[in-house]
């Protein structure tokens, strides 16, 4: 269903949509239509953009913080297992009892490793924040 408007624009612009509505496009009143539906539909989207933006905004932040403190935990890992294997002699192989030492620590090392993480807990909590140290 079509409804009759009656507008007033600029003679420029009645201008431009004389021109533009003597070519291939077609007449005025689908020119405009066309045009005010564009419209309509952008600032509909630009709305939900500028909701979104703030969340996307702080989730960004967060990730970057994410991702350093991966960077940090990557580096020392990597520089402490360089320095346990060139500084750190292997045990003997007829040391049963320095072996099975090692092996109950690594096994302690990993139960509370386990421990931490079920219990959502951290060793090092990132200044700023709420989560519980132990």
């Amino acid at each position: 269903m079509k409804i009759r408007q009656n507008l007033y624009i600029d003679r420029e612009l009645s201008d431009a949509l004389e021109v533009l509505a003597a070519g291939p496009r077609g007449n005025k009143s689908h020119l405009v239509n066309d045009a005010l539906k564009d419209w309509l539909a952008r600032r509909g989207t630009k709305e939900v953009d500028d909701l979104l933006k703030v969340r996307l905004d702080r989730l960004s932040r967060e990730l970057a913080g994410a991702r350093r403190d991966i960077d940090v935990l990557l580096e020392s890992l990597s520089l402490f297992v360089r320095y346990q294997l060139m500084v750190t002699a292997p045990l003997p192989e007829a040391d049963a009892a320095a072996r099975a030492t090692g092996r109950d620590r690594f096994d302690a090392f990993v139960s509370q490793v386990g421990r931490q993480i079920a219990g959502g807990t951290r060793t090092l909590v990132p200044a700023g924040s709420d989560g519980a140290s132990s």
